[in-house]
Parts: structure tokens; sequence; C-alpha cells
């Protein structure tokens, strides 16, 4: 179900696609005379135009920006690069009004006759001064400039436009180099005013420092501060005595309290009468002497006691030797304490010393706090013009390397060359552009006219809009003989075959005896419809049908020149008037069987000329005499004839015009037949456009016809 409906839809789009299609081609092949004028006359307006346009020449000079231009020789490892902002800086110095000075002098462009313009003939006194004049000519040449960045690379491109190929070449070299050579000059200028300034500058800060080195030196010696040479900073001499002093103190305060207690402990000793116990003595090598030796007196008393006794003069100078031994041991133990005595006094003076020095090294420190401080402000501001200067220094080294050894910011890769053949205008692309639009307003045109014909383009649109049914399709007919005249020189033309079709729609096939009066009429004048009306009735008669044409349009009376034969004397209106009798106002027609009631002039009367029953026994005479009565009636908007006469026949036909009758005109004309109670079988759709897709099923107008029909 569902593939079934997408292929509904496939289906409804192609047809509608082949339907616009359609529409498109058929409205080309009606009106190609209008779109080709159209088309042409702005083509060779445009044209015209095109070629009176001056041609204008582009010349274009390549320079190259170098990213790596006045780096320091420290720097050369670092990546060149130029940001955005820097190029488009360097394509508006490319723009500037002094290089384009520059280049309007160096090529004495002030009385170019391609830029001064009308200046010459301006009645402007300000223009006659040359700075004014010149500025003019600026403008003028910049505007001609285009300077661009090639990508994204560092080349730039310098193009100039002119009517002489050879100038559009020169001016872009000029600014090309102009450029190259500003750059540069300024460049190294500056390098050098700046290397001059920092001189300069060095010299005077170079004194500015050394003079306050000198100031914070001499107030330094002055007020005795040393330096450390520890990295620390600096101090007064007191301050670099009071911290060994106070170690020293510490360390005599320590030591005299070592031979106090050494002294107290061997006190001590020696009141206890243990002179020999004290530390100091035992540790003196003399008394460790002393004691060897009394030790050895003792193993000798010993012996000789125990071989010749105590009284034995051996043993009495061996007790001799013992004591003797004995106070030399007591005499060192004394002078060793008398020693740490004399000790202990010296370690306490030498501390009341120390003491005293490093009080009066603490007085003189706090004297020297103001002169120290002093000291380092001056040191500061010495350091800080010493930082100044070097900074300076290192500044203008780069300056002088900058100034010495330059690099030209850019270099010109490719000049400008004079070109072969103009840039613009691109006629062949103007004039392909200029056809586009001429078809463009072509088919705008023909579609307006399209839009506002208002009439119906198609027998499904006329059927769908009136509720009637198409009887015939009645094609226009070109330059040559008058419609009607197909009839009788061509009777198997496309023409004359619309009316057999019509003939067979409004009777049958076998024919319709209950039909004798049939009336043709139309909306709007100029729709057809007498023409209409005279074919009809030569169709019928042609037929072997007893025919007469009565022209029922009194006003227009414009059977008369349809027709062939002789200007009638007398007519309808005669007869009507009964001023004529029927038998005097009858005309043979064209064709046997054919008779005609024509009007001889128009007539305007605001009589009722149809009513009062004389057309209604006019045609009952008729209906005895003839088969068929054809009824040529006025239109039916604005006049009230036809409405009146087409309740008196048994066939209606409206004819209504091909692309052109409005629809509510149409509308307006089958509501007035319907409300009347006139019997409307049909439409006659005329002069259709025989190559139109307008015929809907009846196609026999496409070219699968052509060899039924005798056009030619």
């Amino acid at each position: 179900m569902l593939q079934a409906m997408q292929l509904g839809e496939i289906e409804s789009n192609e047809g509608t696609l082949t339907e616009l299609l359609a529409r498109v081609s058929d409205t080309v092949r009606r009106r190609w005379i209008v779109l080709l004028a159209v088309t042409a006359a702005l083509f060779v307006a445009g044209f015209i135009l095109i070629s009176t346009i001056t041609p204008k020449y582009v010349a274009t000079a390549k320079v190259r920006l170098d990213p790596r231009s006045a780096i320091p020789a420290d720097a050369q490892q670092a990546r060149a690069e130029l940001a955005p902002e820097a190029i488009e800086t360097e394509l508006t110095a490319v723009r500037s009004d002094d290089l384009a000075r520059s280049v309007v002098r160096s090529l004495g462009l002030a009385d170019d006759a391609e830029f001064t313009g009308g200046l010459n003939a301006s009645p402007k006194e300000s223009l006659a001064n040359s700075n004014t004049r010149e500025g003019a000519v600026v403008n003028a040449l910049l505007s001609r400039l285009t300077v661009n960045r090639e990508k994204l690379t560092y080349v730039v491109n310098i193009s100039f436009n002119s009517v002489d190929p050879v100038k559009a070449a020169s001016i872009a070299n000029a600014f090309a180099s102009g450029y190259i050579e500003s750059r540069t000059e300024k460049k190294l200028g500056t390098a050098r005013a700046q290397s001059a300034w920092f001189q300069e500058r060095l010299s005077q800060l170079g004194a500015e420092a050394r003079t306050a080195e000198a100031r914070a030196g001499e107030y330094r010696a002055r007020s005795g501060l040393v330096e450390s040479g520890s990295g620390d900073g600096g101090g007064t001499i007191a301050d670099q005595q009071v911290a060994p002093l106070s170690g020293t103190l510490a360390a005599a305060q320590s030591d005299a309290a070592a031979a106090r207690s050494t002294l107290a402990t061997a006190q001590g000793q020696v009141a206890r009468g243990r002179p020999d116990s004290v530390s100091a003595v035992l540790s003196s090598s003399v008394v460790a002497d002393l004691r060897r030796q009394r030790a050895e007196a003792l193993r000798n008393k010993s012996e000789i006691e125990q071989r010749y006794g105590e009284r034995h003069p051996d043993s009495v100078r061996i007790n001799e030797q013992l004591a003797q031994i004995d106070s030399q041991i007591q005499s060192e133990a004394r002078r060793i304490v008398t020693s740490l005595r004399a000790a202990s006094d010296s370690a306490q003076a030498r501390v009341s010393s120390l003491r005293g020095t490093l009080v009066q090294l603490e007085g003189e420190r706090e004297n020297s706090v103001r002169d120290a401080t002093v000291a380092e402000s001056l040191e500061r501001e010495a350091a800080a013009k010493r930082a100044l200067y070097d900074k300076t220094s290192q500044l203008s080294l780069d300056s002088m390397q900058a100034a010495s050894g330059a690099i030209a910011q850019a270099e010109l890769i490719d000049r400008a060359r004079a070109p072969g053949a103009p840039t613009s205008p691109n006629k062949p692309l103007l004039y392909a552009l200029l056809l586009i639009v001429g078809l463009s307003a072509g088919a705008g045109t023909i579609g307006m006219q399209e839009l506002f014909t208002g009439g119906f383009s198609s027998v499904e649109a006329l059927e769908a809009a009136t509720g009637l049914t198409v009887l015939a399709v009645v094609p226009k007919v070109g330059k040559g003989p008058s419609p009607a005249d197909l009839m009788l020189e061509r009777p198997t033309s496309m023409f004359a075959e619309a009316f057999r079709i019509a003939r067979t729609a409004v009777l049958g096939a076998r024919g319709d005896a209950s039909v004798k009066v049939i009336a043709i009429t139309s909306s709007l004048p100029g729709e057809g419809k007498t023409t209409s009306a005279v074919a009809f009735a030569r169709t019928l008669a042609i037929a072997n049908a007893r025919t007469i044409l009565v022209e029922c349009d009194v006003r227009r009376a414009a059977v008369r020149h349809i027709v062939k034969g002789g200007a009638p004397t007398v007519g309808l209106v005669e007869l009507l008037h009964g001023e004529a009798t029927l038998e005097s106002v009858l005309l043979a027609g064209d064709v046997p069987n054919l008779d005609q009631i024509l009007v001889v002039s128009p007539y305007f009367s605001a009589e009722n000329l149809f009513g009062e029953g004389r057309m209604e026994k006019l045609l009952d005479v008729l209906r005895d005499r003839y088969d068929y009565i054809v009824l040529d009636l006025p239109p039916l908007m604005g006049l009230a004839d036809g409405r009146l006469l087409a309740l008196l026949a048994d066939a209606t036909i409206l004819a209504v015009k091909w692309n052109s009758t409005p629809p509510s005109a149409v509308n307006a004309a089958i509501n007035w037949l319907h409300t009347d109670g006139s019997k409307t079988i049909g439409i006659l759709y005329t002069q259709v456009d025989p190559s139109a897709q307008s015929a809907g099923s009846l196609s026999y107008y496409s070219k699968q016809y052509s060899d039924y029909y005798q056009d030619s």
C-alpha cells in the first residue's frame, strides 16, 4: 500500500513537472518574438555600452617581508615570525600618503591627464595650489592601488590599474621600490639615532655611577665601615670585632671556671693532707719520676733490711733517700698547686679584660649604626645607577648591531611587467552575462504578459471554471485569407475541421432535428463569434442542410465584410421595421444551401428592435423554410439584445477567446444565460494557437496530425 502511494506521488510530481515544462514551452513558442525583441534590445544596448568602456590594465609587483630582519645576534636561534597585525601594518605603510606623494613626484604624475581628470577645468581656485593639486592626484593614485597579502605567506602583492599597461607596471614598481627604500632608511636612521642617544646617555649614567660609588666609598672609609667579604653586606670595624671577641670571652670564661674548679679541688686535697692525690700532681712527669724513684728505693730498702736489718748504714741511707724523695714530691705538689692558683688568677684577669673590651666595642657599635644606614643607602644608590648603566649599555650594543648590520625588512622578488591584455572589462564574460540578463528580461516580459492576460490557457481550466463542455477548439489563422474563407478554399484545413467537430458536438452524429435555431454569442467583443457564426453556417450548408445565417449584431454589422457578394440594400433592420419583405432581404450565401439576412450598416437606436414578437414571428417563418438557423448575436456584456435573442434559440454557444477573455467576463455571461433560462450547450474555444498545448484531450493539433490537414 505504501509503495503504491509513493509511486502515485512520484507519478503526480512527474505529471506536474511535465505540465510545467509544456506550459513554459508553449509560452516561448507563442511569444518568441517578444522574447527575442527584448533580449536583442538589451543585448545591443549593453554591447554598445560595454564597447565604450575603456580597458584597464593591472600590473602587480611582489614584495617579500623578512621576519628575521634586525634580530640581535644572541637571538638568531629564536623562531622568526611576523604576526598578522604586523603584516597589516606594513600593508598600511604601502598605502600611505607619504609614499604615494613620493611616487607622484618621482614619476612626474602631477600633470598626468589620467589622474588629474577634470582638475584643469575645475573653477575652484584651491586646485591651482600645487599641494592641493598633488593631494588630489595622490587620492586618485591610491584609489587605483591594491595591496594585499598572498594567502598566508609573507609575500605582499602591490597592484595598480591604469589605461596604459606600461604606466601600470612602472607605478606598481615605484610603490614597491619606494616602500623598501623608506622602510630601510627609516630603520637605519632610527637605529643610528638610538645609538647616538644611548652613547650620550651612557656617558651621563657612567659619570653618575662613578660619583655615587666614590661617595659611598668615602663615607664608608670615613665612618670606619668595611666590606665583610662574606656576601652578607658590610659594617664597622667594631661590628666585625664584636663577634670574635664575644667568642674569645666565652672561651676565657670557660677556661677561668675550669681553672677555679681545678684549684679548688687541689686546695681541698692539700687541706686533707693528700697533695699527691691532686690530678695535676698525678699527671706531672716530675712527680711520676719521683714516684718511680721512691718505689725503687722502697724495693731496695726491703732487700737491705731483710739482709742487714734496720740499723745498717745502707738501711739508714735508703731511709734518708726515701725521706728526700717524699720531700721532693711534697715540694712539687705544693709548686703545682701554686701554679694552679696562678693559672686561675690569670684566666680570671683575662676574662675581666675581654669583658671590658667587649663593653667598649658595644658602645662603639651603637654609635656607628647611623653611619652604617647612611652607607647602605649610598651603596644602594650606586648599585641602582650601575644596574641602569649596564642595562643601557646592553641596549646600546643591540642598537649598534642593528645600525651596523641591519637587513632590509622587505625585498622585491618579482617586478611588475606590462600586461599584454587588459584585465578589465572581461568583455566575453560581460557579453555572456548580458545575454543571460537579456534572456532573463525577455522571459520576465513574456511571463508578465502571460500573468496579465487573464484568459484561459487550456481546455481543462476553461471547463473547470465554467462547468460547460468545450465543443470545439478553433485554431488561430495566420496571415492570408480570412478565417471564414478557409471553409471554401481549404475545406480539409484544421480550421474547417474544428467547425465540423462543433457541428457534431451540437447536433450529434446523426443530427438532432429538435435543434434548429443555434445562437452564437460571446461575453466581450473581438472573441471571434461573428467569424465563428459564418463558418458554422457554411459547415451546416456544406453538409447538405438548408441553412440561413441571420446577423443580429446590428450595431457592428460586420458580416457584410466577411461574406462574398455585393453589399445588401435592405436587411434585418428594415425587415423588422416592416419596411422590406423577407424575400427582399434574403441573400444567397457563398456555398449551396446557404442564405443570409444581413445588416446594411451599423444601426444605433434605443428601440426594442427584437421585441414585441417581431423576432419570434421571423424565426417561426424561417423554421418552416430551413433546417438550421444560425444567429450571430451581439456580445452579452454591456448589451441587452444578446440575452433576449438567446432565449429564442434552441441552443446557445458561447465563444471564448483563448488566453484572452477574462474569467470574470466568461462566468458573468454564463450566469446571465442560465438565469434567463437560455439553453447554453457549450463553449467554442476560439483563436487558439495551433502550436500550443491548450487543446487538452483534443490533441489533434500536434504534429502527429499534420498529414490529416490541408493547411497549405
